[in-house]
């Protein structure tokens, strides 16, 4: 025979009294669970002890954090059951992940960046470019516009004529198209915006500095116009209208292809050269490089009434035009 009795439960006079049995686990299981609950109960002053809730610097051979907590990223080894930086840099964490993206490093490309680069080399079908990454780029002869803007297949009488397009020293703006199979960049200049640059000036700054951007085609309000290339190249040049940009009726050969500068007035190439120093100036201070800052800090250069000069003689200046940009941000 079966005998019912009845159970009288125990009063509970608070939640942390209250157990639950009911949920049974694997005590390796209990153990991990144990363990991401203590986490989460101390992840703020985790992050705080670790620095990760701030841009720690690293330098190589300097430990992060345990191995057992989190995952190695790109910048770092594991050595000793730490986390090991192995470049000089900002530490980063998503999640789990710690990595350290280096203060100087080459240009790491992705599909559809943006890149001013020079043409180092002629070769067969293809210009050879130098876009500051690990490897040399490629731009072919079937990924560029040709004069007219005609779509058609690219000829051997197109490929007499290379030099004609674009030969050593020249600048392009372009895009990453592919990849090849041992890593090199594919570029293409099919588009309007696209092509040989003049009239201008170009200023090398670490790429890891240029954000990017919705549109890296701005025009200043100073009567400029910069071009930031994600691989740390930036063109300035002189003003051009949108619709003299934009053509509507194909391309003018001259124009497109021209190696002939028109001619700047003073006004012009002064606004050109301070812009160029304003960038060096923030690059020296390792300031994240948009249109909106850099017009701020050429604004602060005017206010102060700074030369073209004074912003590379004399690094006070730079300092103060930096510390104001920064002060406002």
């Amino acid at each position: 025979m079966f005998k019912v009795t009845s159970y009288i439960a125990p009063r509970i006079d608070s939640l942390s009294e209250l157990k639950l049995e009911s949920a049974r686990n694997h005590p390796d299981v209990e153990d991990d669970i144990d363990a991401e609950m203590r986490e989460l109960e101390g992840e703020g002053a985790d992050e705080d002890e670790e620095g990760f809730g701030e841009n720690k610097i690293a330098s190589p051979g300097e430990a992060i954090t345990s191995a057992a907590a989190f995952m190695r990223g790109h910048g770092t080894y594991v050595e000793d059951g730490q986390v090991i930086a192995s470049v000089t840099g900002t530490v980063e964490r998503v999640n789990k992940l710690v990595s350290v993206r280096a203060l100087r490093s080459r240009y790491n490309p992705e599909v559809g960046d943006l890149i001013v680069a020079r043409i180092t080399e002629v070769g067969p079908r293809r210009w050879k470019v130098d876009a500051n990454s690990r490897q040399d780029a490629v731009l072919m002869l079937s990924s560029i516009n040709l004069p007219g803007g005609v779509q058609r297949r690219k000829l051997e009488s197109d490929e007499l004529q290379m030099r004609n397009f674009f030969q050593e020293g020249d600048l392009l703006v372009a895009e990453v198209q592919a990849f090849f199979a041992d890593g090199a960049m594919s570029l293409h200049t099919r588009s309007l915006k696209y092509g040989k640059l003049r009239n201008g000036h170009l200023v090398c700054v670490p790429p890891t500095l240029v954000r990017r951007l919705k549109s890296h085609f701005h025009a200043l309000p100073c009567g400029v116009d910069i071009i930031l290339g994600l691989n740390g190249y930036i063109w300035i040049s002189k003003h051009v209208e949108t619709h003299m940009q934009e053509g509507e009726e194909g391309f003018d050969a001259e124009g497109v292809y021209s190696d002939v500068n028109e001619e700047i007035d003073a006004p012009t190439r002064t606004a050109i050269a301070l812009v160029s120093n304003v960038i060096t100036a923030l690059a020296r201070h390792s300031v994240p490089l948009t249109d909106s800052i850099i017009a701020e800090a050429y604004n602060a250069a005017v206010e102060l009434e700074l030369g073209v000069k004074d912003l590379l003689e004399d690094t006070e200046a730079g300092d103060r035009v930096v510390g104001m940009v920064v002060g406002h941000a």
